[in-house]
């Protein structure tokens, strides 16, 4: 019986031996890779191991990681400098207060313009992995945006800079309009899920040119721009529905940005009552439709509200500000009091739309939560 015992342990140390070295000759003919044997065990060493591209270990993450989407921020404090405008002017109030506002917005601007530029030198693969992004890429139409905005924002207050912002904004959106929908065009990787409401900031800039450009230079260049932005809502706009009706919902971030929906057509409108210079029948659709957009996401904003904040959140300023401007402009040209009183009720909404997504950002700021690499 021990003799038995002998021999089947034998037995199993010969097929364990035999075992093992199918396995070492196995490692050993994989390309790239040598045998080791450390404490009985074998081990895969490369013998030229790939490098992992990494951000320099000197740079900061408050610049390697500095979001382009920060500039929706800018678009949220200059709109509010302009509804707080239309709203001075409605309720006579000669206290320009919303001129301190422009010019913090100003200041803001300049600050993460100054960051991402360094951003841009010191990381420049997260700058271009930005830049080429389906999503993420739309945001740089912000920056062209705010151009546009302080030119409609100074129009009353300094036409020369006023001009100035129009004209880089012009050219820097018109660049931006062309190199995106080239993206879209060319490239064969696109899904429709990569489709969202933020794909609409190229076409609100177009739409948002003649609101100052209308004033400043011919018409006929606002025209332009206004038949670019009208076709182009009118696309994505059914686009994004097919999405959201018969697709994957929307990521938890960018619900916020639903309510960008309402910005086209409440921009669409103020544009196209500076062209024409009246409240006509087609102005009455852009407008009501807007309305009808933010009784919408009215209903909708348990669903919406419900993700943790991202500095997406901020798209729910510009197009309340846009509304706001909008129903100011409708009572000055019907002279319908229930136009002045609803232009209030949305400006204290914005209001405290402004207060809460500052304090969000500020909380975020402080807890680290905004300079990180995102998936």
């Amino acid at each position: 019986m021990n003799i038995v015992t002998f021999e089947a342990e034998a037995f199993k140390t010969k097929v364990r031996e035999i075992n093992q070295k199918r396995v070492e000759y196995f490692l050993y003919s994989q390309p790239g890779y040598s045998r080791s044997f450390v404490k009985g065990e074998f081990m895969m060493a490369a013998e030229k191991p790939t490098v992992q591209a990494e951000s320099p270990k000197s740079a900061n993450p408050v610049f390697t990681y500095f979001p382009i989407s920060f500039y929706a921020a800018i678009l949220g404090l200059t709109g509010l400098a302009i509804a707080m405008q239309k709203i001075e002017q409605l309720a006579g109030i000669s206290v320009e207060i919303s001129r301190y506002v422009l010019y913090l917005a100003v200041l803001v601007f300049a600050v993460i313009t100054v960051m991402y530029l360094i951003k841009v030198a010191v990381a420049p693969a997260e700058f271009k992995s930005e830049f080429r992004h389906p999503i993420k890429m739309n945001f740089f139409a912000a920056f062209s945006i705010s151009l546009l905005l302080f030119s409609a924002a100074f129009l009353d207050i300094n036409q020369m800079a006023a001009r100035i912002f129009w004209v880089a904004g012009v050219i820097i959106h018109l660049l931006l309009t062309l190199n995106i929908l080239s993206f879209w065009i060319q490239n064969t990787k696109l899904e429709l899920n990569h489709m969202n409401p933020v794909w609409f900031l190229p076409v609100v800039g177009n739409l948002i040119v003649p609101v100052a450009g209308a004033a400043l230079f011919s018409k006929e260049i606002s025209w332009f721009f206004f038949s670019i932005g009208l076709i182009f809502w009118v696309i994505l706009f059914t686009i994004l529905f097919s999405r959201l009706l018969f697709h994957n919902p929307l990521a938890e971030k960018f619900l916020p940005t639903l309510f960008i929906l309402l910005a086209p057509p409440a921009v669409g409108f103020i544009s196209y009552v500076k062209l024409t210079g009246a409240v006509n029948d087609f102005a009455r659709v852009l407008y009501y439709f807007a309305l009808f957009i933010f009784i919408l996401l009215i209903v909708q904003f348990k669903y919406i509200y419900k993700s943790k904040f991202f500095l997406s959140w901020w798209a729910y300023s510009f197009p309340i500000a846009a509304l706001t401007m909008a129903t100011a402009l409708m009572f000055r040209q019907t002279k319908m009091e229930f136009f002045r009183g609803l232009a209030y009720v949305l400006f204290v909404i914005l209001l405290a739309v402004i207060v809460g997504l500052i304090i969000k950002t500020i909380q975020a700021l402080v807890n680290k939560k905004v300079f990180v690499k995102e998936e």
